[in-house]
Order: C-alpha cells, then structure tokens, then sequence
C-alpha cells in the first residue's frame, strides 16, 4: 500500500443492497455473538474441566473465558456487523466551506514540505488554510516552513509555542482558528489527493451533532523493515474494521490525530484537546459524551510514517494503551449519551483482563504445548481461528474495494501478513499491559 495518487475518484456506494437499520445491526450482532460464545462454551466444556484438575474450576474459567469466550464474543460481533454494513451515500458532491488544518510540529523539518505538497495538491473546491504550530524544535522545522510558503500556492501560518506537548500546541493553534470546520494532521502523514473532499463530504452528508470525523490512516513506510511491513497489515485490518465497527454504530471512539475532521465549535465547546498522553482519545470521548457522535470516512485516506524501531513501536503502543485508561478514568461509559458508545466504551473496560489472560496463561500455555502438556494451548483454542481469518478476509475484501475506487494499489506483503496472524497478539498484548501498569503507577509520559 502506497500513497499512489490518481485523478479520479468514482462517486457513489460500494452496494446497493437493502439498508438495515443501526439499532437491527446492534440486536443481530450481539445475538450472532451470543450464540457463538453459548456453542464455544458447550463444545470447551472438556477443556475447562482438564485445565480445571490442574489449577482449580474458578481459575480454569477465568483463564479460558479471557483468551476464548469473551474474545470470541467480540469477534464474532465485529464480523457480523461488518457482514452488513453498508456505509451511506454521501449527499453533498461538492463541498466548498473553509477548512483549517492545524499541523503540530516538533523537529520534522525532513518530512515537513512534503506533508505540505501534498495538502497543495489536493482536489478540494474550498479554501484551505494551514496553521503550522512549531513547538519549540531544535531542528530547522520552521525555516523549512517559511521556505516552502514561498514557492508553493497555499496559505500557510507559522505559528510558535514554546511550551512541550501536542496539546499546548494544537491549543493554541485552535485559537487562530476562523472556520467552522478544522483539521489535525500529523507533519509525517501524507494526504491522498481527495482525502480533505471526502471526509468534507462525509460530514457535511451527516446529521448536525456530529461533530468530528476520522479519516483513513494507513502506512507510508511499509517497505522500511519487517517491524513496518508487520504495522501495515495492523494499520489495513485490524484498526480499519475497528475503525468500521465503531462508525457503523455512529462512535468511532479515536478521531485520530494524524489524520480527522472536527466542528471548530465542538472542540472549544470542551475546552479543546487536553493535557493527556492520548490526547485525541480523550477528546473524542468527550466530545461523544458532551457533542453527539463521530463518523469515519474509509474514503479519507492519508498515510502515515510508523515506528521502524523495536522500542518506538512498544513506547508508541503503549502509549496507546496508557491512553485508553485515561479516557476510561475522565469518561466513564456509563456517562456516554448512546447505547453504542456505551457498549465500545464499555467493552475498553475488559481489554486489560483479555491483555492479562494472554500475557500470563495463553503465552505459558503455547511455551508448555512445546513440550507436550496442552493445559491452556491445544485443540479447543483452535475453535477461535476460523472467526479470525474470517474477520480478516471480510475486511480484506471491503478494502480493496476501498482501493479500488481511490485508484490505488495493494502491496503483496505476505511475510509481513503471516507475521501479522500468527505472532502480532503475542506482542501487542505485553505491550498494553505494560501501558496499563504505566498508568497505575502514574510512570513519566514519554511520546517519542
């Protein structure tokens, strides 16, 4: 995957099948779940008696509900809404309001004028601004900025904030801001030439309280190390059909800062992006809470520079991971105004006992299959194979259509998808649950 720019874009769904309504969707899935949690249940009911001779009857089922049940469950209503998600036409063509972009800055003075390109070259019949917020680099961040305002046509604003964090300086670009409607980038994240008009589009064709919508976010860098080839299939699966979960029920729970679209009076409304390690988490939350709902646009694609390092990938992850406790500490689901968000929201309360379970039991359990004592690891585990590959195929497929309509291209990556399969949650887990105690033990924030 590549940011292949192309001229035109088709207009119009990927089908024209029957719409169902969102509160059926929401009923279905979770009958479909519950009946595939009630069947794994019947047909474990062996391997929780044998694991439950070795560590007791309570602990057998604690173990096997956090690596099989409940992870089952939600899988299987992750595919079934997937299966029927149809996402809706858009109804203005040709948006021409105003739009901000609101570009934070701190030593990117090697990828800065390229991000800038590639906002200049974009297809939207409106009028563009950037405000490019330098938080106080070392490097030459700003000196490129004025170079590259002077040659290429696009009104660009070099602001300076003195003070360390994405949020102070995104705050304070805020303040500068005239139009109704604003956008976050990131100045490593390249924008695909009619990513600003579709996620426009998208919220424009929306209901008046939504308030943000997130774009597309893939990866640039997918040919730098397996470390990055591993990131892309993540990025294209598995946080695109979150990313298509969460927007089918009208909560997409991180308009991510790399790359989303906001109502500029939303963002004020809350007080704007606040003092947090996942600063666009807690944001989103509150504006779900305090706003209405937040869309995603699969259209909106930008793709973005991950990290090509052991360590800033586990920084960044669990980071991540550190955020999403936060957002749950500031927000409780309960206060959520939609029964979906209460739900998405909610289902971030038990992400640290799956993370917990697979870290301590399912990766000891893999080690003892080795050597021949199937306790945690054998047959039963398999059962929840099938859901994932069929999660995976599911996505795949609505992808490509993605791509197909964006005239864009998709990389053969094999290794770096089987990597993905088979070895992807054996990492990410540790590393959330090691955001998790980041957070419990109020550890130094690290962003870089």
């Amino acid at each position: 995957m590549h940011p292949q720019i192309r001229p035109e874009i088709p207009q119009g769904n990927f089908s024209t099948r029957r719409y169902i309504p969102v509160i059926r969707k929401f009923s279905y899935g979770h009958i479909f779940a519950l009946t595939w949690m009630t069947i794994s249940i019947i047909i474990s009911l062996p391997w929780v008696s044998d694991l439950g001779a070795h560590v007791t009857l309570p602990l057998a089922v604690f173990i096997i509900a956090g690596i099989a049940y409940i992870p089952g469950y939600l899988n299987a209503f992750m595919v079934f809404s997937l299966l029927f998600d149809r996402q809706p036409p858009f109804k203005v063509s040709n948006p021409v309001e105003p739009v901000t972009i609101l570009l934070a800055c701190y030593n990117e003075a090697k990828n800065i004028e390229t991000t800038l390109s590639y906002i200049a070259k974009q297809d939207y019949q409106g009028n563009i601004k950037v405000i490019v917020i330098d938080n106080n680099s070392t490097d030459n961040t700003g000196d490129v900025v004025k170079a590259v305002a002077e040659k290429i046509d696009l009104d660009i604003t070099l602001i300076h904030e003195a003070t360390p964090g994405k949020n102070n300086a995104l705050n304070t670009g805020l303040k500068m801001v005239s139009t109704e409607l604003v956008i976050t980038l990131d100045a490593d994240t390249l924008l695909h030439k009619s990513a600003i008009n579709n996620i426009v589009r998208r919220l424009l064709s929306s209901p008046a309280d939504v308030c943000a919508v997130a774009g597309a976010v893939l990866v640039r860098n997918s040919r730098g190390n397996l470390i990055a080839r591993v990131q892309e299939w993540d990025y294209f699966l598995g946080i695109a059909s979150i990313k298509r979960l969460q927007g089918m029920f009208q909560s997409t729970l991180v308009a991510q800062g790399a790359f989303s679209l906001y109502r500029t009076a939303a963002v004020r409304s809350i007080g704007g992006w606040p003092d947090a390690i996942g600063e666009d988490i807690v944001l989103t939350w509150r504006l779900l809470a305090n706003q209405g709902r937040v869309y995603f646009e699969p259209l909106a694609v930008a793709f973005t520079d991950v990290p090509e390092t052991f360590i800033h990938f586990i920084r960044q992850r669990s980071r991540w991971a550190r955020g999403m406790i936060e957002a749950i500490k500031i927000i409780k689901p309960w206060q959520q105004r939609l029964i979906y968000t209460k739900y998405l929201t909610g289902s971030n309360l038990i992400m640290p006992y799956m993370d917990v379970t697979y870290t301590f039991f399912w990766m000891p359990g893999l080690v003892l299959a080795f050597f021949g004592y199937y306790w945690i690891v054998g047959l039963y585990t398999l059962v929840v194979l099938p859901l994932t590959m069929l999660v995976n195929y599911t996505l795949y497929r609505y992808q490509k259509k993605v791509f197909r309509t964006l005239d864009l291209k998709i990389r053969r990556n094999f290794l770096g998808f089987l990597v993905y399969v088979l070895c992807y949650q054996m990492i990410m887990s540790p590393v959330s649950v090691w955001g998790y105690l980041q957070e419990l033990f109020q550890t130094k924030r690290i962003w870089k």
